[in-house]
């Protein structure tokens, strides 16, 4: 590295500045306009502002701006420039030209309110004592331009003077966000080993704990905008997937910073203690994250994040844990923090009863413990009961199970008590509920009670005249009362919603059953052309708000909120109705972090390992064998079907289905499924892998010399741009879009996916599959949904995996020198996944549905259980039998 050189300074004031901002700049030159515009806006006397901007050895043109501001700026500019060394050498070399009395380190990409140095300068003038001026931080989202609360906003709903020694739930601000006094600053400078983060906050604190006292205003006057880049790109967005976040950070950075704050006041501080916590909460949500971004935890450095995380729990008080509020911190982090890391068994002094069927009768209760399993016992009425259903669930964190829950259903007919290890423990009503040594079954009723809010009452609360009332009432009864809803997207069907809802019409039309789909849509058309459009409603209208209050089951292939909780429905009514997941496709990876929130009464499964990875004991999903069910999906009939109808020439179909990535499109917006992916998708590493694999004059030359069509179906998400993706004519493009996918499977030859589960609908119907994973090493790191499951691609994958186009083009052309068949290792693969293609799994989901509403007493055996393959398959046929 080169000594920073100053290239420009521009002096606006002989006297020294009241202020000075030092930036550290890096590649940032298309923020630096607004950067500057925010400093010039300033209604603070700009003569008493130095600006010192440090050019970290920019590429793009960012020295330039800088430069080209300071022959212009109405303050002190100060441009250095320096080979890159990073953003805290920057901030460094910075430093040492700063003048003002107090300093700031703004980051270029983000800005600051145009009174942002006048309340700061007035709030010091005001309380002379003050030590640390901390601002109040607004997230600003570079894509849509909303502005968002950050989790400390509390602190700075109004300007105030806070003793951090005194105050329990304050913690300061980064040194990014906040201002020192230079003469307190001394010779502390940043710690420029500490990356990816956490060098503004090691910052601030040890300038406090060197300062002569904590005082510290905390301004909301003064507002600090903090960029949530829109790629991504920024510092702390990437910084989850930084080796450093797991080792250099916590250990001379949290760690450090514990030491030295026990070293010099005997005790660490609570308000050092609330700031560590508040950067270990990150780490906890983030595992926790439905959708967890990539990591770089694994192996040996998981097993040494976990070793410092236990260092650091030793020196955090555990009151200080349990009363941490700052950010919220969930039960289970806080029993890691207290108990997880420490090598000893324990268990929760408490149990939870968080869910209650009121059909069957029985109440869920959870505990937690740590090391060994203590001995249970559950009693009903004063006598020793089994559970009706139980596991253990495993809770996950940092590469390894840090604590267990206990899951139990129970009898809810008499008084409910639990004993762990011999002594009766408290129940709550959640994890942070009342206690009570003993329930009743009232008691559990009432605890469970729903809101009042009846049908009548959420009819009439709809914004309609009252001619119109009157007719919805009369319509309810006569159309809606106990309706099965049946749906797959909002916007289209064709999925196993659809199918079972067909199913239901042909076989069972003493069903209540309707279909549920965004009116004039293609796949609305197709429907109501087929002749169901008697049993169409259509999304969002007055009708299907008439028909959702009076449902009694809702089911859908898929389980977003705007799919399982209709805001336009909730708004009016607690819905009574019982939710079954048909699923989208076998559940391959663990997507417990995601599902785990969901409620759900029945979740459809469709394989052995699928069940037991989800229902079995150890898996790390909520859900038992009272809620899954070995069913089947309800379009694996239709696959059934078409398999026996289309074989040999008429599979003429070269089909490539990639799934997409979470990083390729933005959020879904609020109360949709949509999602708009813009051009930089076209500059992925996905984009380029799918065309060079599409575009190749192999494949091409293969598929024209054995009769075959190269077919391409992207994800839904990636649709609006398949028009604009650079194919060869020869290419055919397929949409889900009012389409019979099934058809387009049963006219694949071989299908060439990534990690979609729609290999198992090849599989189904013994078609080859082929699986290109040219980024497996960031999906499997959990920046897809999840995270690695049960399955494991080269050791229960139905095709070769490989990682380059030549491979997945090769591959292709082996299956196709085989006849277009699978190779028997595979084959063999395939027929261990589905021992049950019979064509019965609407008739088992319909059973299993049905078994739902039926009271214990005179329960017949539930095909849900399904101890064995032969005894699922028994039960189906006994159902389909008797419909």
């Amino acid at each position: 590295m080169t000594e920073a050189t100053p290239e420009h300074v521009t002096l606006r004031s002989p006297g020294r500045p009241l202020f000075s901002v030092v930036s550290a700049v890096y590649n940032v030159s298309r923020y630096l306009d607004e950067y500057i515009a925010a400093i010039e806006a300033q209604t603070f006397d700009l003569t008493r502002l130095q600006v010192v901007l440090v050019d970290d050895g920019s590429t793009d043109d960012s020295r330039a701006v800088l430069e080209e501001w300071a022959t212009r700026a109405r303050c002190e500019v100060v441009v250095l420039h320096q080979e890159n060394a990073g953003q805290a050498a920057a901030r460094n070399a910075g430093l040492e030209r700063a003048t003002g009395e107090w300093v700031t380190f703004i980051d270029p990409d983000d800005t600051v309110n145009a009174k942002f140095f006048a309340s700061m300068a007035a709030f010091a003038a005001d309380n002379p004592e003050v030590q640390f001026l901390s601002a109040n931080v607004v997230l600003r989202h570079e894509g849509t331009g909303e502005l968002g609360k950050h989790p400390r906003s509390k602190m700075y709903a109004e300007d105030r003077l806070v003793d951090l020694d005194v105050a329990t739930s304050y913690i300061p601000g980064s040194s990014t966000t906040s201002l020192m006094r230079r003469d307190v600053i001394g010779d502390l400078r940043f710690n420029a080993g500490l990356r990816p983060n956490f060098e503004d906050g090691d910052f601030a604190v040890r300038y406090l704990l060197a300062a002569p006292s904590r005082q510290t205003g905390f301004i909301g006057s003064a507002r600090y905008y903090y960029r949530k880049r829109a790629d991504q790109s920024s510092t702390l967005q990437t910084g989850i997937s930084a080796v450093g976040r797991y080792s250099t950070v916590p250990r001379d950075g949290y760690l450090g910073l514990l030491r030295e704050a026990r070293q010099r006041h005997g005790a660490v501080p609570m308000w050092v203690q609330h700031v560590i916590l508040y950067e270990l909460s990150w780490y906890f949500s983030s595992e926790d994250a439905m959708a967890n971004s990539a990591s770089a935890i694994s192996g040996d450095l998981a097993a040494t994040f976990r070793e410092t995380l236990g260092e650091i729990a030793e020196l955090l008080s555990p009151d200080v844990v349990d009363s941490f509020t700052i950010r919220k911190l969930q039960p289970h982090w806080r029993d890691i923090l207290l108990h997880g890391l420490r090598g000893q068994d324990w268990h929760t002094s408490y149990a939870v009863t968080d869910k209650y069927d009121r059909t069957k009768r029985m109440v869920r209760v959870l505990y937690r413990y740590i090391g060994e399993a203590p001995e249970e016992s559950v009693y009903s009425r004063g006598e020793l009961k089994a559970p009706r259903y139980a596991k253990t669930r495993a809770i996950e964190f940092f590469g390894d199970t840090l604590m267990w829950e206990r899951i139990l259903w129970v009898d809810a007919r008499g008084t409910l008590e639990l004993r762990l290890d011999g002594s009766r423990v408290e129940l709550l009503g959640g994890w942070e509920g009342v206690r009570t040594r003993a329930l009743g079954a009232r008691a559990i009723a009432n605890r469970f009670r729903r809101p009042g809010r009846r049908r009548r009452e959420a009819i009439d609360r709809l914004k309609v005249d009252p001619v119109r009332v009157l007719a919805s009432r009369a319509q309810v009864g006569k159309q809606f009362d106990g309706a099965w809803v049946l749906m797959d997207r909002i916007h289209d069907a064709n999925d196993s919603g659809e199918i079972l809802f067909r199913w239901l019409r042909d076989n069972r039309a003493d069903v209540n059953a309707w279909f549920v789909l965004e009116k004039d849509t293609p796949d609305w058309k197709r429907l109501k052309a087929e002749g169901y459009g008697s049993r169409l409603v259509a999304h969002g209208t007055l009708r299907w708000k008439l028909l959702m209050i009076n449902a009694a089951h809702l089911i859908s292939s898929h389980i977003d909120a705007p799919v399982q909780k209709p805001p336009a429905i909730l708004k009016h009514i607690d819905p009574r109705w019982k939710f079954t997941f048909l699923q989208h496709g076998v559940i391959k990876d663990d997507l417990s972090r995601w599902l785990n929130p969901k409620q759900m009464d029945l979740f459809v499964t469709s394989t052995p390992g699928e069940y037991e990875s989800i229902a079995g004991d150890g898996s790390p999903y909520v859900f038992t064998a009272k809620e899954v069910a070995l069913t089947g999906l309800p379009r694996f009939d239709r696959l059934h079907a078409k398999a026996q109808r289309i074989q040999g020439d008429a599979c003429d179909l070269i089909l490539v289905a990639p799934t997409w990535r979470n990083w390729l499109v933005p959020p879904l917006k609020p109360g949709s499924q949509r999602r708009v992916i813009d051009s930089h998708f076209f500059e992925t590493e996905y984009a380029k892998a799918w065309t060079a694999f599409l575009r190749s004059p192999e494949l091409t030359e293969l598929a024209a010399r054995t009769g075959r069509t190269v077919a391409f179906l992207p994800h839904p998400n990636i649709q609006p741009v398949l028009a604009k993706m650079d194919l060869p004519d020869s290419v055919l493009r397929l949409s889900f879009d009012g389409a019979d996918v099934q058809e387009y499977f049963a006219r694949s030859a071989v299908l060439v996916t990534d990690y979609s589960s729609m290999a198992f609908n090849a599989a189904y119907m013994d078609r080859p599959v082929v699986y290109f994973q040219f980024d497996a090493e960031r999906v499997m790191a959990g920046g897809h949904v999840g995270r690695a499951g049960y399955f494991q691609y080269p050791r229960d994958g139905f095709g070769p995996v490989v990682e380059d186009v030549d491979a997945a083009v090769g591959a292709v052309v082996d299956i196709a020198e085989n006849g277009y068949a699978a190779r028997p290792e595979f084959q063999g693969r395939i027929d261990a996944t589905f021992p049950m293609r019979d064509g019965q799994c609407c008739a088992r989901v319909t059973a299993a549905i049905e078994d739902l509403d039926k009271t214990r007493q005179g329960e017949p055996g539930r095909a849900k259980k399904a101890q064995t393959q032969t005894q699922t398959q028994d039960q189906a046929q006994t159902a389909a039998a008797g419909r």
